[in-house]
């Protein structure tokens, strides 16, 4: 297996900088991109990434990391609390797989507070605005090392 991570951004993550910024930060997916692409780099590794508001585009792009991945960071988004289907995919997968959420999913909503993807995540980063992604590469890049 190669040191590809593939990155998957959920529903609404398009409008990111955008969208409530009093919660998620002014930051575009783009500059998320680009700060772990060259994270990434810097640790030997490669991103690729996918971003999707349909759960079956979601859950396509984990089964093809299937062949192609070392790791999988993962922002499901709202699919977080109501996807088992992705949670199913994710156990496909036989690489680690981390969790990221943006704001801290635990200071809000109680319908927030579950996590299907949870279930099977290796580690769950939260509420550490979109350095989060980084933290996550981090993490990765010690897990397939071992």
């Amino acid at each position: 297996m190669t040191g590809l991570i593939q990155i998957i951004n959920g529903p609404n993550l398009n409008l990111l900088g955008k969208r409530q910024p009093e919660i998620y930060g002014f930051e575009t997916l783009e500059d998320v991109e680009a700060d772990c692409a060259a994270l990434a780099a810097d640790l030997g590794l490669q991103c690729a990434f996918y971003q999707s508001n349909y759960e079956g585009a979601l859950i396509d792009c984990i089964h093809q990391a299937r062949d192609k991945a070392a790791g999988i960071v993962i922002n499901p988004a709202a699919y977080t609390h109501t996807s088992v289907a992705i949670l199913d995919a994710l156990k496909t997968f036989d690489g680690p797989v981390i969790e990221v959420h943006i704001s801290n999913v635990h200071q809000r909503e109680d319908f927030r507070h579950h996590s299907y993807v949870s279930l099977r995540a290796d580690g769950v980063i939260a509420g550490c605005g979109t350095e989060g992604y980084q933290l996550a590469l981090r993490r990765l890049a010690t897990l397939i090392a071992d």
